[in-house]
């Protein structure tokens, strides 16, 4: 009995033992179905997140493109600084609040005291509604939150557009289109009451409000305050104390601004606080768009017209006739606008000139004579070696001037080639580069050089009289480089073929040959204005010398028996086509 019983509990307890590995074994498959199931609905949790996530971030690009766009409204508000001016000037000026909260501006809180606030030494501060502000936003101004930005603008020739100023065109403005001092009219203007005419009208109309020009205050006297009178510190304040007493003022108190130079948004605007330029130019007040900033109709204000059409040449380019084709696919409303990355259908102005590309980071420039090999501005072009200074190295000794430059054209031409490369391949743009060096140093050595030693030997034989544009050579000249030779060396830049050729080279050929030289030889031969005959014998052998050289054959030889060789050259290269022109 004893045994059985033995083996009875011993078998009992090894069921027991069964049934407990058993139920844990359930255990742990329960856990670890619930761990699973668990992980499941974690994973379906985070997937649901996620997709919603993607929504969201999708929504809001959407909602930025479209605010962007003015397709919707931005959601704006006010600075506590600016309230009470969004307030005013909602009711009195509509327009300049609704291009407000159109601005990234006003989505980031920056608001109108932010930019208009004044410091009580500033000569064109003024008390408006409990608040210190000024009238003019000045780059000064902007470089407070700007400071890259500000520092390379006031480097670019852009900010140095009102050294105009001192210039033959504004000689033009001033004097043969206009008058340096006010005069009666001739006749009454019925309907007005005209008694003295503003001599300066056409320079302060045209010139200068693409230029720039002296921003002044109105003195009591009736006469102007500049920044020579205010004499500004390094801070921009006035120090001419005299200057500033002078100011006359509304009954609020506020400065009155001569009229004959304010509005005025120049580009390179000579400012009260002794800043150069206006951002306005480009970016527009109040709503400071960077997408029109990125349209080459944004840079057509100045850029155009007979002496430098790079508007029309860009237009006439297949690079503006992609823009015109593409610009809606160029996501030019886009608050990141990198060439490579948000677009490459077609580069605009700005594109070549100023904005970031996937080959420079992403940075963008607001001095565009960084990627500027030459300058065509001048009667002869030069190279863009440039100082410390952002200046051109005139030195001409090679030491000196690899001294002197901090900036080589080679390495401007680089960055320009950075931005080509994204659509052209190195042969491409090398070959560009060749034609357009090419036509460049064509246009100096044949034409701007010899013109210019012509010129010269009538100034040194004391055959022209001292004042510019009163002998009809000086137009001649004046038209010759400035007019023709500059479309013609831009048209080569942006490959514009008829600016280069019918617009440019042709007109220059048949100034320089069918007026510039009689009218020198004339001169030579007769004293012109001057009357001093018999002084001419060096101008002429100056003519003669650059006559005589091989590009100026033709003209001495003869030019039926010269066509005759040429077409003879034309015949056996291209064919009999090519000799009729058919």
């Amino acid at each position: 009995m004893c045994g059985e019983r033995r083996t009875l509990v011993r078998g009992t307890s090894h069921i027991s033992a069964k049934n407990v590995a058993h139920q844990r074994q359930k255990v742990k498959e329960r856990i670890a179905l619930m761990t699973l199931d668990m992980k499941r609905v974690i994973i379906a949790v985070l997937g649901i997140i996620f997709l919603l996530s993607l929504v969201l971030v999708q929504y809001m690009e959407v909602t930025r493109r479209a605010e962007e766009a003015g397709l919707t409204e931005a959601h704006v508000k006010a600075p506590a600084s600016s309230q009470q001016c969004v307030q005013c000037h909602a009711q009195s000026n509509p327009g300049i609040i609704a291009h407000w909260e159109g601005s990234t501006h006003a989505e980031k809180g920056v608001g109108c005291y932010e930019c208009h606030q004044a410091d009580k030494l500033d000569a064109d501060g003024f008390e408006h509604f409990g608040k210190l502000i000024a009238t003019v936003v000045t780059p000064r101004d902007c470089s407070r939150c700007h400071v890259t930005e500000a520092a390379e603008f006031q480097k670019s020739h852009h900010s140095k557009a009102g050294n105009i100023l001192a210039s033959l065109d504004n000689f033009l403005a001033e004097v043969v289109e206009g008058s340096r001092v006010d005069f009666n009219p001739h006749s009454p203007t019925p309907g007005r009451d005209v008694t003295m005419v503003n001599g300066g009208a056409s320079a302060f109309s045209g010139c200068q409000q693409c230029h720039g020009s002296k921003v002044a205050l109105t003195g009591s006297d009736g006469g102007m305050i500049t920044v020579d009178d205010l004499e500004p510190d390094e801070n921009g304040h006035p120090t001419n104390q005299d200057a500033v007493a002078n100011i006359m003022k509304d009954k609020d108190g506020k400065p009155k601004f001569h009229a004959s130079t304010w509005p005025n948004t120049g580009i390179g605007r000579l400012n009260l606080d002794g800043s150069r330029g206006s951002c306005s130019a480009c970016h527009s007040r109040h709503d400071f768009s960077p997408r029109r900033a990125r349209q080459p109709e944004n840079c057509g204000k100045c850029h155009l017209g007979p002496d430098h059409p790079q508007k029309e040449i860009y237009e006439e380019s297949k690079h503006g006739v992609a823009y015109r084709d593409l610009k809606d696919e160029m996501n030019l409303d886009a608050a990141h606008w990198v060439l490579g990355e948000d677009y490459a259908q077609a580069p605009t102005c700005a594109t070549c000139h100023m904005s970031g590309h996937s080959r420079n980071d992403g940075k963008v420039t607001h001095d565009p004579g960084e990627r500027i090999s030459w300058t065509n501005r001048p009667p002869i072009s030069v190279h863009m070696d440039t100082d410390i200074n952002g200046q051109i190295v005139k030195e001409t000794d090679p030491a000196k001037r690899a001294a002197l430059t901090t900036d080589t054209w080679q390495e401007k031409r680089g960055r320009m080639k950075q931005v080509c490369s994204h659509c052209h391949t190195s042969d491409y743009v090398n070959s560009f580069y060749t034609q357009y060096d090419d036509l460049v140093i064509l246009y100096n050595e044949k034409f701007a050089k010899s013109g210019t030693k012509i010129m010269n030997a009538l100034r040194e034989a004391n055959l022209l009289t001292p004042t510019a544009f009163d002998e009809e050579i000086e137009f001649t000249w004046f038209y010759l480089w400035h007019h023709e030779g500059r479309r013609a060396r831009h048209g080569a830049s942006m490959m514009a073929p008829d600016y280069t050729h019918w617009h440019g080279m042709y007109e220059v050929a048949e100034r320089f040959y069918m007026e510039l030289i009689p009218q020198a030889r004339e001169i030579a031969d007769h004293g012109g204005r001057s009357g001093l005959t018999g002084k001419g014998a060096p101008v002429h052998a100056v003519i003669d010398e650059i006559l005589a050289r091989p590009e100026h054959e033709w003209f001495e030889q003869g030019a039926e028996e010269f066509t005759k060789r040429v077409r003879d050259a034309m015949k056996d290269r291209y064919g009999d086509d090519a000799a009729t022109g058919d």
